[in-house]
């Protein structure tokens, strides 16, 4: 299997486990804590991001990807987050993943919703049998368009940067999101 199929099998993986997660995570709201009222700035912040696991014939993938977003009114939302991949796999490749994202979402009605974010990731990764480089940094300017339900939005993604050096294999990237 090449590091291509690898890397958009990861990616399906990711997004079948996002759904998995949607619908518990829509049943769940904790109880206030404190009796004191939140100030008008963080009552419009959101929490939330994504978590992947893939775990398959010989490889091992972990992905964290935090973030934080400000819904300025019920269309439109700004924010920041951070990201973080582990993977590795027997035939001897291993790579890590550090950076973070500029997102702008812009809820266009009811269910649906664009994005756009900006990139920047550091990629070190070793290969033992390859000629790639093992050490860079590596932009991304992502749009895309999802279904939003709850929480909870999964759609597609495209990459206006991508490159033979990038580390998406395709361009077009699935997605799955939530902000609570």
């Amino acid at each position: 299997m090449t590091l291509n199929n690898k890397i958009c099998k990861n990616i399906i993986c990711l997004f079948s486990v996002f759904i998995c997660f949607t619908y518990s995570g829509q049943a769940q709201k904790l109880p206030e804590t404190s009796p004191k009222e939140k100030s008008d700035f963080w009552k419009k912040v959101r929490f939330g991001g994504g978590f992947g696991l893939d775990v398959t014939n010989g490889f091992f993938g972990i992905t964290l990807a935090p973030s934080a977003i400000y819904q300025f009114n019920n269309k439109l939302s700004l924010g920041a987050g951070l990201n973080g991949a582990y993977n590795s796999q027997r035939s001897g490749f291993k790579s890590t993943i550090l950076g973070g994202n500029l997102i702008g979402l812009y809820n266009v009605f009811r269910g649906f919703q664009l994005s756009t974010e900006l990139e920047q990731l550091h990629v070190n990764r070793n290969i033992e049998t390859s000629t790639l480089k093992n050490n860079f940094w590596t932009t991304g300017l992502l749009v895309g368009a999802g279904y939003r339900q709850g929480n909870a939005t999964f759609g597609v993604r495209y990459n206006l940067l991508h490159d033979d050096d990038s580390i998406y294999s395709t361009a077009l990237i699935p997605f799955a999101r939530f902000y609570f």
